[in-house]
């Protein structure tokens, strides 16, 4: 398979072999449901956390007695029952995490760039380099490069020109070749890499 290089300009100014080991694999739609699942829920911190009766401040002495009070018995105003009482059944801090082993995740990737270089929004540009921290220059070549919104940019070293470009555009990230993932390739529209990280991804799966 072989896909066209762009300059920043959106031109022809190439061709580039994909390699076979990382654009020929066949997505399996319930696999890559398990991967970014398992990503989904290792991104969730898990902080949410109520206090039961026994945790609440105060209520140790019971507020009024037992009987011939003609109010309902109460041992404690922590009960459930009170207002700035316990939580019942609420959220309690842990972890969502689930492991997912390295040869998975790296055969997801390779499934979901499969399905992006099938479905044509793959773009591979010569460079992504600005002379500048302009965010009219990134929403220029998105414009050159017909890519539009929720665009990943991959390029192969931190650029900070690049990165300081791309932030004021909510729908575009920009990530280093070496992060990444199955889930930021089928989350994005267009998946737009450098030939250079292109060239760095091919080894990955040999």
């Amino acid at each position: 398979m072989e896909a066209k290089i762009l300059n920043l300009k959106g031109e022809n100014v190439g061709k580039v072999e994909l390699p076979e080991t990382v654009f020929g694999v066949k997505p399996m739609k319930g696999f890559l449901h398990e991967v970014v699942t398992a990503y989904e829920a290792n991104q969730r911190g898990g902080t949410a956390h109520t206090k039961t009766r026994s945790e609440v401040r105060g209520g140790g002495r019971k507020p009024w007695k037992q009987k011939h009070t003609g109010r309902a018995r109460h041992g404690s105003i922590r009960s459930p029952l009170w207002r700035k009482g316990g939580v019942v059944f609420g959220p309690r801090h842990h972890s969502y995490r689930q492991d997912l082993p390295p040869r998975k995740a790296k055969l997801a990737l390779a499934q979901a760039l499969t399905a992006r270089a099938a479905d044509g929004s793959l773009r591979v540009v010569d460079s992504l380099s600005l002379d500048g921290a302009k965010t009219k220059q990134v929403a220029a070549l998105l414009k050159a490069l017909n890519a539009g919104e929720r665009s990943l940019l991959v390029t192969e070293q931190y650029d900070e020109n690049l990165a300081r470009a791309s932030r004021n555009i909510a729908t575009v990230r920009v990530t280093l070749v070496a992060h990444l993932n199955a889930y930021e390739v089928l989350a994005c529209r267009s998946l737009i890499i450098t030939r250079a990280a292109l060239e760095k991804l091919a080894p990955r799966f040999n």
